[in-house]
C-alpha cells in the first residue's frame, strides 16, 4: 500500500513537472522563434514620421477611444525604470524644449527646472504587440538599440483617460523612428 502511494505521488509529481516544463518550453520556443532583426525591420521607420506632437499635446487630443497619433519623446520615466525586461515596451517623457537641456552633462532627472516642467506632463507607455495581441517578448533595448535618454518618434494608436491618478498615455505602437543622438 505504501509503495503504491509513493508511486502515485511520483507519477503525479512527474506529470506536474511535465506540464510546467511544457509551458516553460512553449514560452522559450516562442521567444526563440522571434527573430529580432526581422521584427526590427518591420517596426523601425526609415524616416521620421510627419506631424509628431509632444506627450502634453497628445494628452489634450486623445480620448478613451483609440485614435492614430504620432508622439515624439525621450525614453525615461520619473523615478522608475522606463523599460520592462524582455518586453517591447518602454516609457516616454517630454523632450525639454529649451537649450539648457542640450548642454553636455545635463541630467534631466536631477535638474530642478526640468523636474518642475515634467511634473505636470504625461508619461507615454509605449508597447509593440504581435499578431496575437500580446506585447512582443523581446527587450526594447535589444530590439531597437535604445536606452534611457534616447529620443524617438512613435506612430500608433493612442488613448488617454483623464480619470487616472497619474497622467499616462497608452500607445500601441505600429512603428518608430529613433532620432540620432545630438552632438
Amino acid at each position: 500500500m505504501v509503495v503504491l502511494h509513493v508511486r502515485r505521488s511520483v507519477v503525479g509529481l512527474m506529470t506536474g513537472c511535465l506540464v510546467v516544463l511544457a509551458a516553460t518550453s512553449a514560452e522559450v520556443c516562442l521567444a526563440l522563434e522571434i527573430d529580432p532583426a526581422t521584427v526590427r525591420g518591420q517596426l523601425v521607420l526609415p524616416a521620421e514620421p510627419a506631424g509628431a506632437i509632444t506627450p502634453t499635446a497628445a494628452k489634450e487630443k486623445l480620448t478613451k477611444d483609440p485614435q492614430p497619433i504620432v508622439i515624439a519623446g525621450r525614453v525615461g520615466a520619473r523615478g522608475m525604470e522606463p523599460f520592462l525586461e524582455n518586453k517591447a515596451s518602454f516609457v516616454l517623457v517630454e523632450i525639454p524644449a529649451d537649450d539648457h537641456a542640450k548642454k553636455p552633462g545635463h541630467d534631466n532627472d536631477n535638474c530642478p527646472f526640468c523636474k518642475k516642467r515634467q511634473a505636470n506632463s504625461p508619461m507615454t507607455a509605449v508597447q509593440f504587440v504581435g499578431g496575437d495581441g500580446k506585447v512582443i517578448p523581446v527587450d526594447a533595448r535589444k530590439l531597437f538599440g535604445i536606452q534611457k535618454g534616447s529620443e524617438v518618434v512613435v506612430r500608433g494608436q493612442g488613448v488617454f483617460d483623464p480619470k487616472l491618478a497619474i497622467p499616462v498615455i497608452q500607445l500601441t505602437a505600429e512603428g518608430m523612428f529613433v532620432r540620432p543622438p545630438a552632438k
